[in-house]
């Protein structure tokens, strides 16, 4: 990680940074873009110089805290493969994708604030997700565990459409058995041998 002249960040700077970028994804989210940056800063246990040396722009920190909470989720993806076979790595992603878009709409105020200034927090989302996806499910395909005919889009808007239902307690609850039914719909059914009709 490097500064805007391109010198490595000493190590307790990227602390402090890192430290920064968490603490204002989860105020963006609770709290809303109105937010100070005063509460991030003392939430984070650093001065406000320290923020703004960081992210000399509130918007700059909004779409770091964003892009922060993107890069976790994609690159959870090669870690929960890593962890254990390829279905049980994609269920758990969708857990994380559910928890990444509760959070991204918890920041939607913050994030169309960032928009209006003329900044584009979305512009690598889609393909880094894409990407994710795909990983999972070619790994899954190659174990024999996943059906070939899926494409990651389908499981992205299927994902994105079952988030954006989730606006109550009583959704959210739902939401695990949802997310198995759909891991269902994408498992490699082995053929039953039964001649069609």
């Amino acid at each position: 990680m490097t500064t805007p002249d391109s010198r490595p960040l000493r190590a307790d700077a990227r602390r402090n940074r890192d430290r920064l970028i968490e603490v204002a994804a989860r105020a963006f989210a609770q709290v809303g873009p109105d937010v100070t940056l005063d509460a991030i800063a003392r939430e984070a246990g650093v001065g406000i110089g320290t923020l703004y040396r960081h992210f000399p722009t509130r918007e700059e920190l909004v779409e770091a805290a964003y892009r922060s909470e993107l890069a976790r989720l994609c690159d959870s993806a090669s870690q929960l493969l890593d962890a254990g076979p390829p279905d049980a790595a994609l269920r758990a992603w969708m857990d994380g994708f559910v928890r990444y878009m509760t959070t991204k709409r918890g920041m939607s105020g913050a994030l169309r604030a960032l928009i209006a200034t003329g900044g584009d927090p979305f512009s690598r989302s889609r393909a880094m997700l894409t990407a994710a996806i795909t990983d999972l499910l070619q790994a899954g395909t190659a174990a024999g565990l996943l059906r070939a005919d899926v494409e990651p889009d389908d499981v992205l808007f299927s994902l994105s459409g079952l988030s954006l239902a989730a606006t109550t307690p009583e959704h959210h609850t739902r939401m695990s058995r949802l997310l198995d039914l759909l891991m269902d719909g994408l498992r490699h059914q082995a053929s039953s041998g039964t001649p069609a009709d």
